[in-house]
């Protein structure tokens, strides 16, 4: 595999999904534990019925499975998928190309 790094400009716009990623996830999280903490207080659910709870736990769900589906290699083009997690991953597993700019390689 190549050990070419990306441009100032690529490293850039995975910085970019990278805070939102991280953004949106910790949103979520807090989210979902009050909505979880205060859901019978709030009558989103109850023992018979989880439907209104169900809902909002998939709609704060659905924008993290759709930020990772996004992501993919600045340098190929090829969608990174779940391997990303929170962040970008070190290296393009198809280009071999380091997920950061030159400049940044010490940072």
């Amino acid at each position: 595999m190549a050990s070419n790094y990306l441009t100032p400009e690529q490293d850039q716009r995975l910085r970019h999904w990278e805070t939102w990623n991280r953004n949106y996830f910790i949103f979520a999280f807090f989210a979902l534990t009050a909505v979880l903490i205060f859901s019978s207080q709030l009558g989103l659910s109850s023992e018979d019925s989880w439907g209104p709870l169900g809902l909002i736990i998939a709609a704060l769900i659905a924008p993290i499975i759709f930020l990772q589906s996004v992501l993919s290699c600045p340098a190929c083009g090829r969608r990174m998928g779940w391997r990303a997690k929170l962040m970008a991953p070190d290296q393009c597993r198809y280009c071999g190309v380091v997920m950061r700019s030159k400049n940044k390689q010490n940072t």
